[in-house]
């Protein structure tokens, strides 16, 4: 297989309901949509939203880096998509989202070409699972407004932001877990919000609260002094700003243990074939995997959803970043009911540009 083609779009699309994290607010997302054309004709498609706070990737760099990318695919031949994980990295090193996008546009169209779901082809271990739902950082009343309508939709893993104050977060989940009783699992990200004594004080005062996770707490460059705290706590704690890319897997496996769980997002390690190795050595490190997402289209979702599909190491999905937007570039990728998520029995992703 050759790549013939590569066509790339832009979008600014609005958040149906703005949200704010830790030290920061979001009501709009800058899009890629690229669509890749085979030699054979078929074509495969691949959506990116960078986050720079995260990974230092611009926009601009993604683009830039989409839009000039065509030369040097169409001069490699290549059976499966991972063959190209090597020069992907090579040449957009620095632009994970742009990577995760042709990534996920190579798999989408080899197994739009083989006449399979991706899923199938990487080998599927788990068939339907939950998926959590995000609340951000908001008061007590609209925390629980939102969480009431939430659970009204099917949904019932909920996400919370937490991270700016203790008092208001311990209130909030305090409030919540009485609104939803003891078998709604309640989950906590702090976005590298909290210092380790906020930490140690956060975990004291919730622990009558049965949080299942505490996801990142601590800014990656701290985030070794976690595991000095008791074991059952490290457990629950969640490697997301400290996980981007598989060397920080290897980092993580044979560190101290810091974190019982890490958080795969394709937009941070470039796609499903570096999704996957990190998968790998989660397994070996024996810990337990969540697939999370930024703010995106179905497509980055249903290839996360693929891939968290075929690893033995998935226990969670935060796979909600394309709920929040007031409008998508594609349809399809997966069917949802009462908060679980399935792939699509169709070849590729299961995805389609609005139009086609």
């Amino acid at each position: 297989m050759k790549v013939r083609a590569l066509d790339v779009a832009t979008f600014a699309v609005p958040l149906a309901r703005p949200y704010a994290i830790a030290h920061h607010q979001t009501d709009a997302v800058a899009l890629a949509r690229i669509v890749v054309t085979l030699d054979c004709g078929t074509t495969g498609l691949g959506t990116a939203t960078p986050e720079p706070r995260v990974t230092g990737e611009s926009f601009a760099r993604c683009e830039g880096g989409l839009r000039t990318a065509l030369p040097w695919l169409r001069s490699v031949s290549f059976e499966h998509p991972h063959d190209l994980t090597g020069l992907l990295r090579g040449s957009l090193g620095g632009a994970p989202a742009a990577r995760a996008a042709l990534d996920m546009a190579l798999h989408d169209a080899w197994g739009k070409r083989l006449g399979r779901p991706v899923v199938d082809l990487l080998g599927r271990v788990h068939d339907a699972l939950p998926t959590s739902i995000t609340i951000g950082v908001r008061d007590v009343p609209d925390t629980l407004a939102e969480a009431r309508e939430y659970l009204g939709r099917g949904f019932r893993i909920l996400k919370v932001k937490v991270g700016e104050h203790v008092d208001l977060d311990v209130e909030r989940l305090t409030r919540l877990r009485e609104l939803v009783g003891i078998h709604v699992p309640l989950l906590a990200d702090a976005n590298v919000g909290y210092t380790l004594a906020d930490l140690r004080t956060f975990l004291d005062r919730t622990r009558g609260l049965d949080l299942a996770l505490v996801e990142q707490p601590l800014p990656r460059e701290h985030a070794d002094t976690q595991h000095d705290l008791p074991a059952a706590d490290v457990e629950r704690l969640v490697a997301d700003e400290s996980l981007l890319d598989p060397a920080d897997a290897d980092r993580l496996h044979t560190a101290p243990r810091a974190f019982g769980v890490w958080n795969i997002k394709l937009m941070k390690c470039g796609g499903i074939a570096p999704a996957l190795a990190i998968a790998r050595t989660a397994t070996a490190a024996a810990t337990t995997l969540m697939w999370g997402c930024m703010d995106e289209s179905v497509v980055g979702i249903a290839a996360a959803l693929h891939a968290a599909f075929a690893s033995p190491a998935t226990r969670w999905l935060d796979l909600d970043g394309s709920f929040d937007l007031s409008r998508d570039v594609a349809r399809g990728g997966f069917a949802l009911q009462d908060g679980v998520l399935r792939p699509l029995d169709r070849p590729g992703l299961g995805v389609e540009p609005f139009g086609a």
